[in-house]
This record gives structure tokens, C-alpha cells and sequence, in this order.
């Protein structure tokens, strides 16, 4: 009996979580279907349809050329012997930590008319004015294309590389034997098998490009997620901006679907007993040497030119950058990342505890519900938030109309707003990662615990916690640096006069001032630097 109250405590515990989780999500919906708005209506006949437009051209742009750059890699480096092989296998992640909006401001700075590139042009070819030649204008929307595929390719040639190992060779052997070439058993074999991998990574890229703010405000792009933006900081029309996040937040659910369809019919069932790291193919000769130029030239591209220029930056311009800023803005990050790492680790454990001791199909709902908020785009979750806290704000506000006491926006104006949207956002990577390392504690444990008299709360903090501690610290770290790494989230919600490390390398990157910033940015990109490394770790000790 008192088993089963403890129980029903812990399941009432992880619904209210999963409830507060998803509350904003709900508020959204609910607030986007609501009657026409004169600034939507607006929009609806002007601009609306452009946005829509550019945001479909540069999801399919970016999902077609990161299968471009990643499905090579990703062939190469899991079925190819070339020289150099071994490192590019982790060094190719490395794009993954550069903010699309730093790369972006590198290259246009690189391949602007005024700058290097197009100067030593003039230079060589004695051309006067731009009636001269034609060069590729990179601020447009397949310039905002380019830039964010060679940050999120890594998302598709990582999930890409890993299905090719977890195939079973003898199928691609046996290509081999039937006379087909590395060509057609790439095409015929590999692809087809590695379909579901490929639509599961394309979506993540798809919600990601969608997520973009910073690359294509930069580049003057008009997609749904600038519109969201310039709704909410233009008109102020939460009604309006909450409709066009509705349209988004379709388009999520579109590219969600589609990659469970792609799983649905996924059976099959044929794999090696582990990951087999010896190469099909060996290449040699001119094979072999261009396979590595090939991945030589991604990485320079993607992450060696950016981060060495960034570092030129960060040195030429130390003594300005390296000031008092810096170091409120970093701590101001630090601040909200632990916040938001503490509250999301506690809340995870909560609710995947009552995963573990709960019973039905039900238990796993709450968890999934909590997790609603990492597919929103950061602008959609800044309107989800506002919502309801700005309805909270105006309802302490007349409880305490009477008194000499005045809340003012103690909820949504506050640091409180973005430390909620944090959670919201990544509680999900929380509840993964914990999720993960419950399922390497054996059962029996629970059941000696309880032979002993211990209750569900004791079971956990002298049990689970001991044997959690490498998750929840992977966990922990997973959340910090994407909190430290957010933008449009923190640029829509952050209290007057405070800034993160993100907003105040976005706002000089906005003034064409991003060396002011460098130390900065390339402290950004060094703390993302840190997932890379434990995921490649883990995948070597997979091997």
C-alpha cells in the first residue's frame, strides 16, 4: 500500500513536469488558431508567401547539398583505405561547432567586393568595376545555402558513416562478386540500405535549417523564422507571430512524419556482430590521393579557413576584444547555462525514474511530452513561452492592482523567461542522456534495494545516483554548451540591458564588426568543441 502511494507520487511528479514542458507548445497552438489579426492578414497578402517560399527553397538547398558533401564522406571514410582516413573520420565532425552565423560573416568579409578575394581578382586581371566580371554574391539565399550546409552536413555524414558500419558486409561482398563496381554498389547496396539513417539525419537538418535566425537575417533573407522575429519586435503582434510560427510548427510536423514513414517499413534485421573497421575498398593511385584532397578541401573550407582567420581576428584585435565585456557577457552565459543545466538534469532524472518504476504504456508519455520543445526553432519558442507568462504577468499584475505593490513583467521580462525557454528547449538532450545510462543499470538492483526496505526515493539517490554520474555529467555538459551556444531565443527574451556571449558576438556581427567580437566568437567555438570530443570518444571505445 505504501508502495503504491510513493508510486502515484512520483507519477503525479513526472506529469506536472511534462505538463509544464509542453505548456508553452500548447499556449502556441491554441494562441495561432485563434481569430484573424489585422497584421496577419497583412502579411497573408503581402510577404507572407515569400517567406514560405525562401524557407522551403533553403530547407531543400541545404538537404541537397549536405547529401552532396556528406554522402561521399561518409561512403569514404566507412567502406575506403585512403591516406589520412583515420583522422578525417572525426575531423570532419568538427563544422558542428561553428555558429552559422561567424562562418557567415567570415566569407562574406572573405568574398565580399571589398574584400581579399575580389581585390588580388581586380588586381590580376586588371578589371576596373564590377560591369567588368561576375562573381558569386554571397548574401543571397543560395549564399545563406551554402553557409549553413557546411555546418550541418556533419549531422548527415556522421548518422550516414555510422549506418554504413552497421550494415553487414557479406551484402556489400557480395555485390563485389556480382561484377559491380564501388560506383553501383554505392548506389544499389548502400544507399538503399541506409535510406531510413539518411531521412532521419535530413530531418534534423531540415528542423535545423528552419531554426536558423542569425545567417539569413545577416544575408537579408526572408524566411518564417525572420518573420517571426520582425512580427513580435516590429508590430508586437504576439497573435500574428504566434500564426506564422503555426505554419512552422506544420512544417515540423511534415518533416517528422516523414521520417517515421521512413522507418516504418525499416526490417532489416541482418548485422555484424560489431562495428568492423577493416576497409572494403583500398584505394590507390590517383583513387586514393583524391579521396583525401576531397576531404582536405571540406575541411579547410568548412572549419580550418574560418577558425584561422577568426583566430587572425582574435590576435590583430586582442586588446579590444579582450576587455571587460568579454568577461560580464561569458559570465552572464555561465550563469543561465548552469541554471538551465541543474534545473533540466533534475527534472530528466525525475521523470525517467518514473519511466524505470512505473507501470503501463503510459509511464513514457510524460518524458515525451517534456521533450515536445527541442523541435521548436528558437524564435517559435520565445513566442510559445511569452504567451503564457505574459498572461501570468497580467494576472499577478491585477491581483495586486490594489496594493502598493507592483509586479510590473516580473515573469516575461525577466532572466526567468529565457531560463525557462532554455529548458524547455533542451530538456530533451537531458532526458536522452540520462535515459541512456538508466538502461545500463540492471533491475536487480531495484529489487535489492527493496528487499532491504528501501523506498523509491532511497533507491534513487543511494542506488541510481552512484551509477548515473558519468550520464548526468555528459548530460549536464551537453545542455551547457548549447545554452551557451543559443541565440534567437535569448535575443527575443533577454532582459533589457543583458547579453550572453551569443548576442554580443551577433550584434557586431550585425555592425560588421566581428573582430571587435573574436575572442569572444572563438570562445564559442571552442567550447563546442567539447560534445565533438566526447562522441568521438565514444565511438572509439564502440570500435
Amino acid at each position: 500500500m505504501q508502495a503504491s502511494s510513493s508510486l502515484s507520487k512520483w507519477q503525479v511528479f513526472a506529469w506536472l513536469i511534462g505538463m509544464c514542458l509542453s505548456a508553452p507548445l500548447a499556449f502556441l497552438i491554441f494562441e495561432s488558431l485563434q481569430g484573424d489579426s489585422e497584421v496577419f492578414t497583412h502579411l497573408w497578402n503581402t510577404v507572407l508567401w515569400d517567406y514560405t517560399s525562401n524557407t522551403l527553397l533553403l530547407i531543400l538547398g541545404v538537404i541537397s547539398l549536405s547529401c552532396v558533401i556528406a554522402l561521399p564522406l561518409g561512403w569514404l571514410t566507412a567502406y575506403c583505405q585512403f591516406p589520412g582516413r583515420k583522422v578525417f573520420e572525426w575531423a570532419l565532425m568538427l563544422p558542428l561547432a561553428m555558429p552559422t552565423y561567424i562562418i557567415a560573416y567570415i566569407y562574406t568579409d572573405l568574398l565580399d567586393y571589398a574584400g581579399p578575394v575580389q581585390v588580388t581578382l581586380r588586381e590580376w586581371f586588371g578589371w576596373q568595376s564590377p560591369n567588368d566580371y561576375w562573381f558569386f554574391d554571397i548574401r543571397t539565399l543560395p549564399g545563406a545555402i551554402v553557409m549553413i550546409a557546411l555546418v550541418l552536413y556533419p549531422y548527415l555524414y556522421l548518422i550516414f558513416k555510422t549506418a554504413l558500419r552497421e550494415q553487414s558486409f557479406k551484402l556489400v561482398q557480395a555485390s563485389q562478386l556480382m561484377g559491380m563496381s564501388p560506383l553501383q554498389s554505392f548506389f544499389k547496396v548502400s544507399l538503399p540500405l541506409a535510406r531510413g539513417a539518411i531521412v532521419a539525419a535530413l530531418a534534423l537538418i531540415s528542423m535545423e535549417t528552419m531554426a536558423d535566425f542569425a545567417t539569413v537575417h545577416y544575408f537579408a533573407v526572408s524566411t518564417l523564422t525572420t518573420a517571426v522575429y520582425d512580427t513580435w519586435l516590429g508590430y508586437y503582434s504576439l497573435t500574428a507571430a504566434a500564426k506564422i510560427s503555426g505554419i512552422m510548427l506544420l512544417f515540423l510536423f511534415v518533416s517528422l512524419m516523414l521520417e517515421r514513414l521512413s522507418r516504418k517499413n525499416d526490417t532489416i534485421h541482418e548485422r555484424q556482430s560489431s562495428v568492423n573497421d577493416t576497409a572494403l575498398y583500398r584505394l590507390q593511385g590517383k583513387s586514393a590521393w583524391g579521396a583525401t584532397a576531397y576531404c582536405v578541401a571540406v575541411l579547410m573550407i568548412a572549419f580550418v579557413l574560418p577558425v584561422s582567420i577568426l583566430a587572425g581576428y582574435a590576435i590583430d584585435y586582442f586588446d579590444e576584444a579582450w576587455n571587460s565585456q568579454f568577461f560580464l557577457y561569458a559570465w552572464q552565459s555561465l550563469k543561465v547555462s548552469l541554471w538551465v543545466s541543474a534545473i533540466a538534469i533534475l527534472l530528466s532524472v525525475l521523470v525517467v525514474f518514473y519511466q524505470r518504476i512505473g507501470e503501463g504504456k503510459r509511464k513514457s508519455v510524460p518524458g515525451r511530452f517534456a521533450s515536445t520543445g527541442y523541435a521548436l526553432p528558437g524564435t517559435v519558442l520565445a513566442i510559445a513561452v511569452l504567451l503564457p507568462l505574459t498572461l501570468l504577468d497580467t494576472k499577478l499584475n491585477e491581483w495586486f492592482a490594489e496594493t502598493s505593490f507592483e509586479p510590473g513583467l516580473l515573469l516575461s521580462g525577466s532572466i526567468f523567461a529565457m531560463i525557462l525557454a532554455y529548458v524547455v528547449r533542451f530538456y530533451a538532450i537531458a532526458h536522452g542522456a540520462v535515459e541512456a545510462s538508466y538502461v545500463r543499470i540492471s533491475p536487480s538492483l531495484d529489487m535489492a534495494s527493496q528487499s532491504m526496505g528501501k523506498g523509491f526515493f532511497q533507491t534513487l539517490t543511494l542506488v541510481h545516483f552512484p551509477l548515473l554520474r558519468r550520464g548526468i555529467l555528459t548530460a549536464a555538459l551537453l545542455v551547457f554548451i548549447e545554452c551557451m551556444k543559443e541565440l534567437p531565443a535569448a535575443l527575443l527574451l533577454r532582459p533589457f540591458n543583458f547579453e550572453t556571449l551569443a548576442t554580443h558576438v551577433f550584434q557586431y556581427v550585425s555592425d560588421e564588426q566581428l573582430e571587435l567580437a573574436s575572442v569572444s566568437a572563438l570562445f564559442i567555438v571552442l567550447v563546442g568543441l567539447i560534445p565533438l570530443y566526447f562522441v568521438n570518444r565514444s565511438m572509439e571505445q564502440h570500435n
